[in-house]
């Protein structure tokens, strides 16, 4: 790992900060997050500390459980990305051949219809669950990580410790998890954060489009789009889940920077 740098410090920080806020909701949130608790659009003070949402719910349990409900749903779709991205690309980078025409050209196609166009097709079609948002976010962003992946296969692929372990007689999936991955892990790690903010950005649009998350679960896209009005009138609750996703998107890319400064693989230390 390279050496942690002070915006790493800061992203570390502010990532931990909102894994906690996520896991902790219940017993952070000082209200229920549907429960109406006030007039609309109340100013914030000393028991309301953001004020209120549109139906006058207190807009501060609503973005802590909002919180649980956006990283939730996008840490599941970036881990359903990287399994299925990591595993096609691997196999077509260390394969070749008609396996990896195939696949590569299979996910060329995928990637050559817009992926928003593609979502709100598929999701005016389907059931809006939490279940449903989760597999169609992470299979559309797999096509991105397999492009990735499969660079990254063929990059290690040339290299003598894999031919050594092809001709000790190594089975594919032998290659592929005790050596390719090792040395390809630091920059998917980096890579996993970065597909983690498209994916939440991605979740937010589609809430705000109201073709995400269904109300009254509250996640931040959800929440940007409830209290858009209030901007007009000068409440500026709309510009809160704006300004999480800008702070956790920063920290991301702190993180993410850190762990691709050190990224050049010394390959010599993982040949399995």
């Amino acid at each position: 790992m390279p050496a942690l740098k002070p915006t790493a410090i800061l992203g570390l920080t502010g990532l931990t900060l909102f894994v906690l806020i996520a896991v902790f909701a219940p017993w952070l949130a000082p209200y229920a997050p549907d429960k109406v608790i006030g007039m609309a659009w109340q100013a914030p003070d000393a028991t309301l500390r953001l004020g209120t949402d549109n139906l006058g719910r207190d807009l501060l349990s609503r973005m802590i459980w909002g919180t649980r409900v956006s990283l939730g749903v996008t840490a599941l779709a970036a881990v359903l990305a990287f399994v299925v991205g990591c595993t096609l690309g691997f196999i077509a980078g260390v394969s070749g051949g008609w396996l990896d025409q195939t696949i590569s050209r299979i996910n060329d196609m995928i990637m050559a219809i817009p992926t928003l166009i593609f979502a709100l097709i598929v999701l005016a079609v389907l059931p809006k669950t939490i279940l449903t948002l989760t597999l169609v976010l992470g299979l559309l962003e797999s096509t991105r990580v397999l492009r990735v992946a499969r660079a990254l296969a063929v990059e290690i692929g040339v290299m003598e410790f894999v031919d050594v372990a092809r001709l000790r007689g190594e089975s594919l999936g032998w290659i592929l998890w005790r050596v390719i991955l090792p040395n390809s892990l630091q920059t998917l790690i980096a890579e996993f954060g970065l597909r983690f903010i498209f994916i939440l950005l991605f979740l937010s649009a589609l809430s705000f489009l109201g073709l995400g998350i269904q109300p009254p679960t509250a996640d931040w896209g959800g929440l940007a789009r409830d209290n858009k009005d209030g901007i007009l009138f000068g409440v500026w609750a709309a510009l809160v889940p704006g300004g999480a996703i800008a702070v956790l998107a920063l920290a991301i890319n702190a993180v993410a920077d850190w762990l691709m400064s050190g990224s050049t693989r010394s390959w010599g230390g993982h040949h399995g």
